[in-house]
């Protein structure tokens, strides 16, 4: 049984999390994220402490925190599994986030937000396009993730903040793989920047339509990506 501080989305209280245990979910969730600490691989609590350079304690809780992200597997006794990708779950969270992320542009584009609550998705935007004239496609990553987060943020529904962060992790895991085999990702930037137009303009059925057809679409073709380089059993 989990440790009872431990909530739904994987964080520990505020009272009990420690410093040390932020500091080892952002390290082990890097380095499977980075696939430095691979899928199928099997590690114990230990190992994982020495590697970190830090106790057990902090270790054993972040694994508790990684598994509820879906990240890990702990297994009692026998130390930490890293899960693999799997195509059908990565299907079912792509269908969780659009849906998600759909509702988020609905709800912002009827907030009649100020134009300065638009600042931070505007720069991931103009970051994406910096980042694709420079070839650098980690770079771009990094600012789609920063433009989906904005969008639910904008929306201003805090469970669908919370939910979007349950699940987020995993689509960054699985689209590192994929990043350098997918086209590249003129479109997506295209599709952002309507989105975000008519979101400022209160064309709610115009960001959920493109939206929707970009998310479902990035989906299947992260899957398929997912199935065809065999990357889900890694």
């Amino acid at each position: 049984m989990q440790d009872a501080n431990i909530k739904a989305n994987g964080k520990l209280t505020n009272q009990k999390r420690k410093p040390n245990t932020f500091h080892a979910v952002d390290t082990l969730k890097d380095m499977i994220l980075s696939n430095e600490l691979q899928a199928g691989t099997n590690h114990l609590e230990a190992e994982l402490a020495s590697l970190l350079g830090m106790s057990r304690t902090p270790v054993r809780e972040a694994t508790l925190i990684l598994e509820a992200q879906g990240l890990v597997s702990v297994m009692p006794r026998h130390g930490v599994r890293i899960l693999s990708i799997s195509p059908k779950d990565m299907t079912e969270i792509y269908q969780i986030l659009t849906e998600l992320e759909c509702l988020s542009a609905d709800l912002a584009a009827n907030k009649n937000h100020p134009e300065v609550e638009f600042e931070d998705a505007e720069n991931a935007i103009r970051d994406m396009e910096a980042a694709l004239r420079d070839a650098d496609l980690e770079a771009w990553a990094v600012a789609d993730d920063k433009f989906h987060s904005e969008l639910v943020r904008l929306g201003g529904n805090q469970r669908v903040i919370n939910i979007f962060d349950m699940y987020t992790d995993q689509v960054k895991r699985a689209r590192m793989l994929t990043l350098k085999l997918r086209p590249i990702p003129t479109k997506s930037n295209e599709d952002h920047r309507k989105v975000l137009d008519a979101i400022k303009s209160g064309q709610s059925d115009v960001a959920v339509k493109v939206h929707k057809e970009h998310r479902v679409q990035a989906g299947q073709m992260l899957v398929e990506l997912l199935k065809k380089f065999g990357l889900s059993n890694l």
